[in-house]
């Protein structure tokens, strides 16, 4: 049994099954390289689906906008990081990074769902702008008469009751407002710093397409987390 055994280990390998055995390598090789090339295309497919599962979650639910400046004192502060929701209502711009401001305003613009109310925060743009983020206050709906008397706002003759707005802020030329008449489909939009902010009354009011957005909360600072009214 010893003697067939050592025959058997010594017995050379034939042509055939070294042919049989080159296959066999060739074949796991090529099952090795088939295996890279699905786990490169599995990753493909996993960044474009969470690059496309953002952009359906800034464009329909929320987003997070950094303000920057004073105009929204003392209900933002210059700095903090909003939640701006979209799901109440919202507008795309489907338009490009390195377009022109002219550009990125005449691009095809998707508004979805409802409209804001007065009194919401919202983001939006102003025409000549391009794709600018502004943070304002809705003060006039379309229809609406819109008129400042000594800083106080003045809604169809009545006049409002803005606890946000801090008395300091009603000074100035920028608080004396003749009574006007928002058009129809456009919102009458101010600053919460009247004295202090670019804003419907020196640019005048918006289309609904401009407004982006609605503020509802303050998500940074961490230490002033807070909702926005």
């Amino acid at each position: 049994m010893e003697e067939q055994r050592k025959l058997d280990q010594e017995t050379p390998v034939t042509g055939q099954e070294e042919t049989e055995k080159k296959r066999g390598r060739g074949k796991k090789k090529e099952q090795e390289k088939r295996t890279l090339g699905q786990e490169i295309l599995s990753w493909v497919w996993t960044i474009l689906f969470a690059v496309a599962a953002a952009l359906l979650i800034r464009t329909f639910i929320c987003e997070p906008v950094r303000v920057d400046g004073h105009s929204m004192d003392d209900t933002l502060a210059d700095g903090e990081i909003m939640l701006v929701t979209k799901f109440d209502f919202s507008t795309t711009w489907l338009s490009l990074p390195w377009q022109s401001d002219e550009e990125k305003e005449n691009a095809t613009k998707w508004t979805f769902f409802g409209n804001p109310e007065r009194y919401d925060i919202v983001i939006c743009r102003y025409p000549g702008r391009g794709d600018t983020n502004f943070v304002k206050r809705v003060v006039g709906l379309p229809g609406d008469t819109v008129e400042l008397r000594d800083g106080y706002l003045y809604i169809n003759g009545e006049k409002q009751e803005e606890p946000y707005i801090n008395d300091e802020y009603r000074s100035g030329w920028l608080n004396e407002f003749s009574a006007y008449t928002v058009p129809e489909g456009e919102y009458f939009v101010m600053g919460d710093h009247r004295n202090n902010s670019n804003d419907s009354r020196s640019i005048g009011p918006i289309g609904r397409d401009y407004i982006i957005g609605h503020v509802r909360t303050v998500v940074f600072p961490f230490n002033h987390w807070r909702g926005v009214k």
